[in-house]
């Protein structure tokens, strides 16, 4: 409760306006409640990308592995849209902060060992470096619809599921 709240504190506010009383207030909690479980402000950007980092943890589906990669960006478009937005505040964060960077960096390899390991499953030939091609094209799509010019006009799940199925085929996935 406390880390999504945080999440929705960065998301809205960013990094400046995250003090113990806005996720108090966010998480319609008594003041002084957030300081209870992470008394300091470092203690509460770690709780959060602990929380974003949890979120960010997906399964593959039943689906084609098209289906799941569109899928995955489609919902941190939509649905995870404040998740996404805190997680790029923090990647900014964590370019000044190097306590947040490790913790940053270790969510980040998380996401790029699972990709690896569903593309060796899929065939891949180079299954680290096409992990790499895959999430870094996610990021990209992800940032520019909700970040960059690309949310005049967000792209659709079938979009995505033909920029995914293009993806793969260059890498020799499918």
């Amino acid at each position: 409760m406390i880390g999504d709240a945080a999440i929705e504190v960065i998301a809205a506010e960013g990094m400046r306006g995250l003090t113990h009383r806005a996720v108090d207030r966010a998480a319609g909690l008594p003041v002084g409640s957030t300081s209870y479980y992470a008394r300091t402000r470092a203690a509460l950007l770690e709780l959060a990308i602990a929380r974003i980092v949890f979120l960010d943890q997906v399964m593959p589906a039943s689906g084609s592995l098209p289906e799941f990669i569109a899928g995955y960006a489609f919902e941190a478009i939509t649905s995870g849209r404040t998740r996404m937005l805190a997680r790029y505040e923090f990647a900014l964060e964590a370019t000044r902060r190097p306590e947040l960077r490790a913790v940053y960096d270790e969510g980040g390899l998380l996401i790029r060992r699972h990709a690896a390991e569903v593309l060796e499953a899929a065939g891949s030939a180079d299954p680290v470096r096409h992990a790499r091609v895959v999430v870094d094209w996610m990021e990209g799509t992800i940032f520019g619809a909700l970040a960059g010019t690309g949310s005049l006009a967000p792209p659709t799940r079938e979009s995505l599921v033909a920029s995914a199925r293009e993806i793969l085929a260059g890498i020799g996935v499918g």
